[in-house]
């Protein structure tokens, strides 16, 4: 598990403590991504599988990673 000290907050939450933001931590080579409402439940990606994901979100058509 990460540590608690390297979670960041999307710039999008809006500041202050609340608990309706997305969090970020990385690990070489690897990404975290949790709600802040519910830290046990963890995304594991990387920076290349989640850019294809974005990518995908952005332009409405699904990116092929091989």
């Amino acid at each position: 598990m990460i540590a608690p000290g390297n979670w960041r907050k999307s710039s999008f939450s809006g500041g202050g403590d609340g608990d309706n933001c997305l969090e970020l931590a990385s690990t070489p080579g690897t990404l975290h991504l949790r709600e802040s409402d519910t830290p046990a439940t963890v995304l594991t990606t990387t920076p290349t599988t989640l850019a294809h994901l974005l990518a995908g979100i952005r332009t409405g058509v699904p990116s092929r990673q091989d």
